[in-house]
């Protein structure tokens, strides 16, 4: 496995807070109507348009299938696949498709060996999130029970608003005991789990780099709007306070300077009760990081692809043995 942690060295440092000085000039993620992120989801599927050429580079194609009425971005590696990553994209449950993580999941199928398997689930400016969460949960059963994917370990990735359905979605499956042994991992980057706002969110400030600090406790209300905390809190919707017992095991990221990063924090000690988490927290470095133009950056996701394969290579072991400490916060 490669060294850490991140930043390495005073340089590295250097170039995460050079960029946070670029992204504090930068207007914050908001949630505070519907016609803004559909805005932004038509310039993203807009500046999606042509880009197949960034597969064609790599010898690669995408098929797009449905599972269970869910549609799902597929890219298969060029040889034998040794597993299977369930890919949950990120974009506040309001923006986003399964095209938009093509580089992080050429770069997994590249390095990895396995079968990418994108979820485009409904998006929350029409549907409630509970229909998100029944997309990802249909989805998962489907790949999990395909013919073609048997017999494959599994690893689920998601990132922000998709980490939290990917935990979500961890949580529902421990009603089939059988398809969740077939997952061997889940790795998860600064993730929101408890939808009434942890500590860290409650007490955001201005000047929070990439999310709206002040607004993101009404952005979850306004997520679900006809709940009372205690009913935000109830697991699958807020995995924090769900049963860990049976899950696999985990690697989470959170960035020090993210107002999600208690989230992160608080899952790990939870789940690390059930299963060995790894946890990593990132020296100043805001939500969104693995996006930027960072060596950091770049280091997190080759770590991240090299945990994804050493989880497929013990998956076949009895119980579950990854040799990464359990306690490891950087």
């Amino acid at each position: 496995m490669s060294d850490f942690p991140w930043p390495h060295g005073a340089r590295e440092l250097a170039q995460v807070r050079a960029f946070n000085k670029k992204l504090a000039w930068l207007p914050r993620f908001k949630i505070r109507n519907r016609l803004t992120p559909r805005l932004i989801q038509a310039l993203l599927r807009v500046s999606q348009v042509g880009r197949a050429g960034q597969l064609r580079q790599h010898g690669l194609t995408a098929e797009r299938r449905t599972f269970d009425s869910v549609p799902v971005r597929i890219i298969r590696p060029k040889g034998q696949a040794k597993g299977v990553v369930v890919d949950f994209h990120g974009g506040g449950w309001v923006i986003g498709n399964a095209q938009m993580n093509d580089n992080f999941n050429i770069a997994i199928v590249n390095a990895c060996d396995v079968v990418v398997v994108s979820v485009d689930y409904r998006l929350a400016v029409s549907t409630p999130i509970e229909g998100l969460l029944e997309d990802c949960l249909r989805a998962t059963r489907g790949i999990l029970s395909d013919d073609e994917l048997s017999g494959l370990p599994v690893v689920v990735v998601g990132e922000s608003a998709g980490a939290h359905l990917a935990a979500a979605t961890l949580l529902a499956l421990k009603a089939s005991p059988p398809l969740l042994r077939r997952i061997s991992g889940a790795l998860l980057y600064y993730g929101v789990y408890d939808l009434t706002g942890t500590p860290s969110v409650c007490t955001a400030p201005a000047d929070t780099l990439v999310l709206d600090g002040p607004g993101m406790v009404a952005a979850l209300r306004l997520l679900t709007p006809d709940m009372t905390d205690e009913q935000r809190r109830q697991p699958p919707l807020s995995p924090l306070y769900g049963d860990f017992s049976g899950l696999p095991p985990a690697l989470l990221f959170a960035g020090e300077l993210d107002p999600l990063r208690d989230d992160t924090v608080l899952t790990a000690e939870r789940w690390r009760q059930s299963a060995p988490v790894e946890l990593q927290m990132l020296p100043e470095c805001p939500h969104g990081f693995i996006h930027f133009p960072t060596a950091t950056a770049q280091h997190v996701l080759a770590y991240s692809r090299e945990w994804i394969s050493a989880r497929l290579t013990t998956a076949s072991q009895p119980a579950y043995t990854f040799a990464l400490p359990s306690d490891t916060i950087v």
